[in-house]
């Protein structure tokens, strides 16, 4: 028995009888709301569309044994489509056995880094990409998404993804397009999304709840994909209006295919996989926080990165295409009622029985269709919501938002997500060389001390305190050392200058010489330097440098022993 404990994860060793309906039904309901989106997203990354369901089976097992999520869903999500798409179709044919066999690589190498980011407790490497630039990549990758599927919508065809490219076939191909594959794509698109904008407040409206209303607004990709279906086998659309559809899939369900990857494959996937690795961590480590803050639970990161690493390992060698957590998934999963993983378990075997004897019905579904539904999706993912909040909090951020989504537009997902990095690091390294330095005094009657420019303080005449709030190193050291002579120039007759460093964390070699120069050069003028409030850490590497040791003031433990000491005059002058 304890063998087996040891096997089974917590949540299944704990199981609660009265959820089991519950994961039972969601299971079944999940699987069918997904089939249209997991054969989309499997088209969108160059793959046959079948694909979608095969990564729907196997790889969410092994990220029900390993991640620590309760209800976070697994599977192809738009992101690691697009960026599988971009990556691998300069490379190969999208479809052809080759880029099968690189998108499947790209899986391994993505899955295998997640793993060791999990297992060596890296976690903290999704911190490298703050919440703008993911916000912006998502944006940018969302706007790349709609264009790529112009083509199957409008059943018009051009050379790359480039949007000079489009217009150029719209305005050559349309007066020449198929008709009944516009209309299709249009209507679906239309449809999609009125529902999705108006269709749970309208439900609202007719006494349903909230929740009742988004469950039935998830359900409508589905019913247009069954309603196009019917249309296109009641009256051949596919053979006589050349409508596109899914095609012949083979029934039955596909062994593992293990394989070796090249050396050559090895050394070209390396870089985009890293990226890919930390998109998906980022992106599901968040959606797994997120749904167990709403359900008063708790995750563990670590075991998210094993749980992802785990499920794209096993998508490599069963269906070839890199997975991931899903906003959408996840949230049709919740919908359906999911309290436990074991309702991503039954949707893995519902999909399983799908795949071994019912795929052929999905065989005469029209792409435009699907590409609605992906069109749809991704113009949900421009969050101009982060831009605008950002904009007015911080136009640094905003910015770096911006950048990158423009970036990942002009120069691809490589080249947005790495300029969106660098304006994050260039905003970053710009806001501390520049740190703020206050000019503090003490509030009459109290021990606490405040900027002159703020409030009613009291200073001592020729005493000059000087509160520094940044660390202190090589790429600040020419804006304090100005700061600080331009407020020693303001004071008549300066006797001591306190550096009050509550704020700084950290002092480098280069600032401890730097002070030693200035602690040196007051003297000679007849100023005192002191410290007060220095860190413990901070005071440990300091104890035995020059700085200390030729200190010509003192280090006091409070601002307020300093100002005490100090105040040698009788008469206080207010500010």
């Amino acid at each position: 028995m304890k063998i087996v404990n040891k096997i089974l994860p917590g949540w299944l060793q704990h199981y609660q009888q009265k959820n089991l309906s519950h994961d039972m039904v969601a299971g079944v309901i999940f699987t069918i709301l997904v089939i249209p989106q997991s054969l989309a997203y499997a088209l969108l990354a160059g793959l046959p569309p079948h694909f979608g369901l095969y990564v729907s089976i196997f790889p969410v097992l092994a990220y029900i044994l390993f991640g620590s999520s309760m209800v976070q869903a697994v599977g192809p999500v738009a992101i690691t489509a697009i960026m599988t798409y971009s990556v691998l179709s300069p490379m190969a044919i999208p479809g052809s056995s080759e880029y099968i066999m690189l998108s499947a690589s790209l899986a391994l190498f993505s899955g295998i880094m997640l793993l060791l980011f999990g297992w060596f407790r890296l976690g903290f490497l999704s911190q490298l990409l703050s919440r703008p630039v993911i916000s912006g990549f998502i944006s940018g990758a969302a706007v790349l998404i709609v264009i790529s599927q112009f083509k199957s919508l409008l059943g018009i065809s051009y050379p790359g993804e480039e949007i000079g490219a489009l217009f150029n076939a719209l305005m050559q191909q349309l007066p020449h397009n198929n008709h009944m594959t516009m209309m299709m794509g249009f209507t679906s698109f239309l449809i999609l999304i009125l529902s999705r904008k108006y269709l749970v407040s309208l439900l609202t409206r007719f006494g349903l709840s909230r929740n009742q209303g988004a469950f039935i607004a998830r359900l409508v990709p589905l019913l247009i994909v069954f309603l196009a279906t019917l249309l296109v086998v009641y009256f051949d659309l596919d053979t006589t209006a050349e409508v596109v559809v899914v095609g012949h899939i083979t029934e039955g369900l596909p062994g593992f295919e293990f394989f070796f990857p090249s050396y050559d494959t090895v050394k070209t996937l390396t870089v985009p996989a890293l990226l890919m690795a930390l998109i998906g961590m980022v992106q599901g480590i968040s959606i797994a926080e997120s749904l167990a803050i709403k359900r008063r639970e708790r995750i563990d990161p670590n075991a998210e990165l094993v749980g992802l690493g785990a499920s794209n390992v096993v998508a490599a060698f069963y269906g070839g295409m890199p997975v991931g957590g899903g906003v959408s998934r996840s949230a049709v999963n919740v919908a359906s009622g999911a309290q436990t993983p074991l309702a991503g378990m039954v949707s893995a075997f519902f999909m399983m029985a799908i795949v071994a004897g019912a795929s052929h019905w999905l065989a005469r579904l029209p792409l435009t269709v699907l590409a609605a539904n992906i069109m749809v999706a991704a113009i949900s993912m421009v969050d101009l919501k982060s831009f605008k909040h950002a904009w007015l909090y911080d136009k640094a951020d905003a910015l770096a938002l911006l950048g990158t989504a423009c970036g990942v537009i002009v120069l691809g997902l490589e080249g947005g997500i790495v300029l969106g990095v660098s304006l994050s690091l260039v905003t970053l390294l710009y806001r501390v060389s520049i740190p703020h330095i206050a000019v503090i005094g003490r509030i009459v009657g109290t021990e606490h001390f405040r900027n002159i420019a703020r409030h009613q303080v009291e200073t001592i005449p020729g005493v000059l305190f000087l509160r520094i709030d940044e660390s202190l190193f090589f790429g600040n050291l020419n804006a304090v050392e100005a700061r600080i002579s331009n407020e020693l120039s303001k004071v008549n007759e300066i006797t001591d200058l306190v550096l009050v460093m509550n704020a700084v964390n950290m002092v480098d070699t280069t600032a401890m010489e730097v002070l030693t120069e200035l602690n040196r050069d007051l003297f000679e003028q007849g100023c005192m330097l002191h410290f007060a409030e220095i860190k413990g850490p901070v005071y440990d590497k300091l104890s035995d440098s020059p700085l200390l040791t030729s200190l010509s003031g003192k280090v006091f433990f409070t601002t307020n022993k300093a100002f005490e000491k100090l105040r040698g005059h009788p008469k206080i002058a207010p500010k």
